[in-house]
């Protein structure tokens, strides 16, 4: 019986997979239009995107010139500066050396960058930043977008002695958000001391190499010049050429130059982190390391209003995990990536966890509004083309639960000695005022026609559809923490039709 449940559970996902992929594919002559669109209002010299699903990159395309100079076109081989989207490389790489037992998040940084001492928190009751803070942007450094895109090439020893002469805080550390690239500065001086290799040999051999991400360079003067995408500046009705930073200590914050080709492999890993599962890792991090870097640790902004690119108007919840950000929309769909913008480039990826979608958009312009459009596609075709969320399957303790519950509705006859409810269970609810409620909504449905499978919200709780002939009713329950888990709470409605 497990393994006949276990076999139609693959079924379903596979046709829930299958059309999904069919609902996307009809969406791309959409995507593809809105990218040609906003190339030309972004006056874009080059743009190249991609989409994911499965951690597949099941559709690419480039529009324009890599470089103007020579008539390069843009292509998915191509290299391009990704700024920013550089960071959760950084974070990745901590959290390997954390899992080898080498650091904790939690460790003073002072610790490993004994320059730090000469740092001075705003006030005297201030904690001590910890590497968890700097994965977070939760140190209290200022902001430092325009300041940081020029620090990029500055040498070690130069980074160190900025340390000793002490760094100015806007907070202190641990009570907001403060987008900080010295923070992940920081990272890349703490992965050198505990590795014992600098962070671009270690990033490089420990997880380019690893995912096959062979044409992703630090340094530009590496890249070979025929694959290298120039950087422009719209000014004055013309594009201008924007000189490119060398690679140096502040690299971890925003140094990466890659290839769509190669970035894909980089969220194929971070989609392959779900569902939760029992398969071997394979990766170079471990998924539960993955899916702990795309948690919201801290708190970014909640706007009631925000506007959405397609123009609706709803909530939004945003925050930052290590290294990267999550946004989750009114519908509680949540979304994770992050942005990249140096001058002459703008790039960003976003994926959708739970609907197993991505897109990775490049391109050679200053701050080009890549999350914009990758957000516009993304919303547009989840809720255009009815795209389902991966399905979540039933634990055998929920779906033992819903058959022992059905056997005492709607009477509630011997439910206190059924041994299925939780100690707090007739404190809360009383027999009699139970049975007065589902008597009459049994009634009101008639015969029962179907008992559907119960619809998991997580391993001990869920709903399920009682289906009769002149309706249906919905009931949900949650159950204890206890060994073995008992129902502590239940609701029983009438399922309300399209119609009503």
């Amino acid at each position: 019986m497990k393994y006949t449940a276990l076999i139609l559970l693959f079924i379903s996902s596979q046709l829930i997979a299958q059309s999904n992929l069919e609902k996307i594919r009809s969406f791309i002559p959409t995507a593809d239009s809105i990218f040609q669109d906003q190339a030309l209002k972004s006056h874009m010299p080059g743009l190249v995107y991609g989409i994911m699903y499965q951690g597949k990159l099941i559709h690419s395309k480039a529009i324009g010139k890599a470089q103007l100079e020579t008539s390069i076109p843009a292509d998915m081989d191509i290299d391009f500066r990704i700024a920013s989207m550089s960071k959760s490389f950084a974070s990745l790489a901590i959290l390997q050396l954390r899992d080898a037992g080498k650091l904790r998040l939690d460790d003073p940084v002072k610790k490993y960058i004994p320059e730090m001492s000469q740092s001075k928190s705003l006030t005297k009751d201030a904690p001590e930043i910890t590497i968890r803070h700097l994965m977070t942007h939760g140190a209290g450094f200022p902001e430092d977008n325009p300041w940081g895109d020029r620090q990029l090439g500055i040498s070690d020893q130069a980074f160190e002695n900025m340390l000793k002469k002490g760094i100015t805080f806007s907070n202190n550390p641990g009570v907001t958000y403060e987008y900080s690239n010295m923070g992940f500065a920081m990272l890349g001086l703490i992965i050198k001391k505990v590795s014992g290799m600098s962070y671009q040999k270690y990033i490089t051999e420990r997880i380019f190499k690893p995912l096959g991400m062979n044409n992703t360079y630090w340094e530009y003067s590496d890249v070979p010049a025929n694959k290298l995408a120039h950087g422009y500046r719209w000014l004055s009705g013309k594009w201008v050429k924007q000189p490119m930073e060398h690679d140096g200590a502040y690299g971890a914050m925003g140094g990466l130059i890659t290839t769509l080709n190669d970035f894909s492999k980089y969220v194929a890993l971070h989609q392959g982190a779900w569902p939760e599962r029992d398969e071997v890792d394979k990766g170079p991090l471990k998924r539960s390391s993955i899916r702990e870097m795309q948690f919201p640790w801290n708190m970014n902004s909640f706007i009631p209003a925000y506007v959405y690119p397609n123009g609706r108007k709803a909530p939004a919840y945003m925050a930052y995990g290590y290294g990267l950000s999550y946004l989750k929309d009114d519908l509680g769909r949540k979304s994770v990536g992050h942005s990249g913008g140096l001058p002459g480039f703008g790039s960003q990826w976003r994926i959708y966890p739970d609907y197993e979608i991505g897109i990775i958009t490049f391109a050679n312009v200053t701050y080009a509004p890549a999350s914009y459009i990758n957000l516009k596609v993304l919303d547009s075709l989840i809720s255009t083309t009815k795209l389902r969320p991966r399905q979540l399957p039933a634990s055998a303790i929920l779906k033992q639960r819903q058959t022992e519950l059905m056997t005492l509705l709607p009477s509630w006859n011997h439910a206190e000695v059924s041994g299925i409810f939780a100690e707090n269970f007739f404190l809360d609810y009383f027999p009699d005022m139970l049975r007065a409620e589902s008597e009459p909504l049994f009634k009101q449905i008639g015969n029962i026609r179907k008992i559907h499978e119960i619809i998991p919200e997580n391993n001990l709780r869920g709903t399920f559809e009682i289906e009769g002939e002149n309706g249906s009713l919905e009931v949900y329950f949650t159950m204890s923490p206890e060994n073995p888990p008992l129902i502590q709470e239940y609701h029983i409605q009438k399922k309300k039709m399209a119609q009503d």
